[in-house]
């Protein structure tokens, strides 16, 4: 499908990766993996054909497709979530306004018997003809499951794009590629943007997908969930294994294991021999012989090992001065977007070197309850801050705020005061951002450098409350455990917003579930939670939908044991039928191919049209069921 060859790529003089050499081919699923700035937005953006390469070459199919799921996009404004998904359709758009122009001359002309009107009626039986090989009549069915699958409600489908948040346009975004049936998909952290449901529905669409796919993410889960194998770019090198990544790290892991032990046996060969060569030269009668030592000693294959990027930031928050026993009081807090209610009547007393996660759904209030802690929004009820507490805050988005047209060093400056400005240097060099790196425009550094910038920015200011929202958004692994190592130490009181488990894991002493407008409070950590929810993990925690219940429900306050073998019946099967979904929308895309290839021989095949026919028409009966299953799944709740 794809190959790559010695391919090398520098910057500023110095390579980002040197004569590296993979291929791509369908059913791939690839995890690219890698610290930030390594590379891996920049390989992406190479095999889409965004960028040039220095050296090596790229082979690829004739007609391959290929999707791009950036993490920066625009839209154009005025168009509604419908419009821009439909955008994905190019061809069947302008077979769509073809059709609306042959209809409206056929329409407003009366001379029926003239050669132009019977051209018209040709005309107009062709363009149907394309229409339907392109699946124009199935293609607005199957934008709405796939939008539906990623979280948009029915009353979203006709609201312009510019009155959703980034995250939901990215959504947008992701549903053009997932409807294009490209060969290869390419996703730069697809999962930044998506709440739980929606990573859970994306692992399952993207392990039916027939082509090949290659996704960036820091989310082991995902990563181990999604894919079958992991390229890691290192020091300019790549490490390619048939493994998801928590497989592909023990592999790793041994392989230098082994590299270590055979260098060390090898060394002791070599020095054993070169302690011979020395004591032959000694003699006249021996020359001959430690000539010929020498000779093999030279033939050698120095076993090398592989090495370890083992660069990460170094992070400890400060503590400001002591606050008041109380660090944050809130009393009746409601908050509401137009209509819709997202904290109703909050009541939270929130004390001094607590360590506090808020846990839940997208949507119920998590971000909104850290932005009123931070004062960022208006609200109707009570919030006040304890004596002495200074707050700082680290938003979801908080590496957007930065300058695109500043450089590293500058952003720091401009945002330090008297007593931080002399640090400057020395807190950008903790954060990996060392020598000509400062000089480094905003603008061109990957995410996850630009989050790495963002905490490097809070530390400028004193506080003794720090509020976290999905701080690990871009972060590569290993900086994730830095933060991790840094929020375990940090002394003051700690509110983190996350999804992430392995991350939640042991750095918090109290969860706040946010569900139906309000918190419920568990006096423990993120296991402790998951226990007496009886779930086994976060994300099914989050997954569940909000409906209402009936009284004996409300009584038990679990769902029924034979609700949930249906439950589990029902969400199998609904995997099962998107995938055969996707694979028939596949053979049909082939078969499209055959046919703009070469019509004549396709159709002269045996059955043809019977079988093409059969294939569509199992489509059909499959969206049918694909509906069926989603009705009786949301009842379930």
């Amino acid at each position: 499908m794809l190959n790559i060859h010695n391919l090398s790529v520098s910057f500023q003089g110095e390579y980002l990766f040197e004569k590296i050499t993979f291929q791509l081919t369908g059913g791939t699923r690839v995890g690219l993996v890698g610290k930030n700035g390594a590379g891996k937005s920049t390989l992406l953006k190479i095999i889409s054909g965004e960028q040039e390469y220095d050296e090596g070459s790229i082979a690829m199919d004739k007609e391959l497709s290929i999707g791009f799921l950036k993490q920066d996009i625009d839209f154009t404004k005025g168009r509604t979530v419908l419009e821009e998904s439909y955008q994905a359709f190019t061809e069947i758009k302008k077979l769509e306004k073809q059709l609306a122009e042959i209809n409206e001359q056929l329409a407003t002309r009366t001379d029926y018997e003239s050669e132009e009107y019977n051209q018209l009626m040709i005309d107009l039986n062709e363009v149907q003809h394309q229409y339907e090989i392109y699946g124009g009549y199935n293609y607005q069915g199957e934008t709405e499951r796939i939008l539906q699958g990623l979280g948009f409600q029915r009353e979203d489908f006709n609201k312009v794009t510019e009155t959703f948040s980034g995250g939901w346009r990215m959504r947008i975004e992701l549903a053009k590629l997932l409807l294009q049936n490209n060969d290869i998909l390419l996703l730069d952290e697809p999962t930044n943007h998506l709440d739980i449901e929606s990573i859970l529905w994306l692992e399952e669409f993207l392990k039916g997908y027939v082509g090949a796919v290659v996704v960036v993410s820091h989310d082991k889960m995902f990563l181990d969930n999604v894919t079958n194998r992991t390229i890691e770019i290192s020091l300019g090198k790549i490490y390619d294994y048939n493994k998801p990544y928590t497989q592909y790290l023990v592999q790793r892991q041994e392989l230098r294991e082994q590299q270590l032990a055979a260098q060390k046996n090898q060394q002791k060969q070599i020095e054993q021999t070169e302690k011979l060569i020395e004591k032959f030269r000694a003699k006249a009668s021996k020359a001959t012989m430690a000539q010929s030592l020498i000779k093999k000693l030279d033939k050698v294959d120095r076993i090398e090992v592989d090495e370890d990027d083992n660069s990460v930031m170094s992070l400890k928050f400060p503590i400001s001065k002591v606050p008041g026993k109380i660090a944050v009081e809130i009393e009746n807090v409601s908050k509401s977007y137009g209509n819709n209610h997202v904290l109703q009547g909050v009541d939270l007393t929130i004390e001094r070197d607590s360590k506090i996660a808020f846990v839940g759904q997208n949507g119920q209030g998590k971000s909104t309850l850290a932005k009123i802690i931070n004062d960022e929004i208006e609200y109707a009820g009570s919030m006040k801050l304890g004596h002495n507490v200074e707050i700082g805050y680290f938003a979801q988005n908080q590496a957007d705020y930065l300058d695109g047209t500043k450089t590293v060093e500058d952003t720091m400056i401009d945002a330090a005061d008297e007593r931080t400005r002399p640090l400057v240097r020395n807190i950008l060099g903790s954060f990996l951002f060392r020598g000509e790196e400062v000089d480094k425009y905003v603008r061109v550094l990957s995410g996850g450098e630009r989050n790495r910038l963002a905490l490097a920015k809070l530390l400028l200011q004193p506080f003794n409350v720090l509020v976290m929202d999905e701080p690990t958004n871009h972060l590569d692994i290993k900086s994730k455990n830095v933060l991790k190592d840094a929020l375990l130490n940090f002394e003051g009181t700690l509110i983190l917003v996350s999804h992430d488990r392995d991350f939640l894991q042991g750095l918090t002493d109290k969860v706040y579930e946010f569900k139906d407008h309000k918190l419920k409070e568990y006096l423990g950590d993120i296991e402790y939670f998951l226990e007496k929810r009886n779930i086994e993990n976060l994300r099914e925690a989050e997954k569940k939908t909000v409906v209402a219940q009936d009284e004996k429900k409300q009584t038990s306050g679990k769902q029924s044991y034979e609700d949930q073998k249906k439950q589990k019946s029902l969400t199998n099967r609904l995997s099962k039928i998107e995938a055969n979904i996707n694979k028939l929308e596949r053979e049909i895309k082939e078969i499209d191919v055959e046919l703009a290839i070469n019509y004549d021989a396709t159709i002269a095949k045996a059955d043809f049209f019977k079988n093409y026919q059969a294939k569509k028409d199992k489509i059909g009966t499959l969206m049918e069921d694909w509906e069926n299953v989603t009705m009786k799944l949301e009842k379930l709740g």
